[in-house]
């Protein structure tokens, strides 16, 4: 049986900007993905801590090392610039191999820059 569990998570990210007229997704600094072991692509829950929105998604790498946190298409009508987002990642495994993973977290400072737990 495969179970879904928590991946990754990149813990209260600033939102850098919003572009309503791009083809969707999230773009996030390589960097924070790269410490959080997210990949281009790849399905994301975020959560906006200012307003309690939840949106569904996909990676996409942003430049690195400028703390980009970007929300773009329809998700740009779910925050604003200087918004608290989480962005999670999960994945399915055996029970046995859940009981023993260890999600990869990652706390941005201000500048989101990451800093790993």
């Amino acid at each position: 049986m495969l179970i879904e569990v928590l991946k990754s998570k990149i813990h209260r990210a600033k939102v850098t900007q919003t572009e309503l007229d791009y083809v969707g997704s999230i773009t996030i600094d390589e960097d924070l993905m790269d410490a959080a072991q997210m990949i281009e692509g790849e399905k994301v829950l975020v959560v906006n801590n200012n307003n309690g929105e939840r949106l569904e998604t996909y990676a996409i790498a942003g430049e690195r090392g400028g703390g980009m946190i970007c929300l773009n298409g329809a998700a740009a009508r779910k925050a604003a610039k200087g918004d608290i987002v989480i962005i999670i990642s999960f994945a399915h495994m055996e029970l046995a191999e859940a009981k023993k993973f260890r999600p990869f977290l990652v706390f941005p400072d201000k500048d989101n820059k990451a800093i790993l737990e």
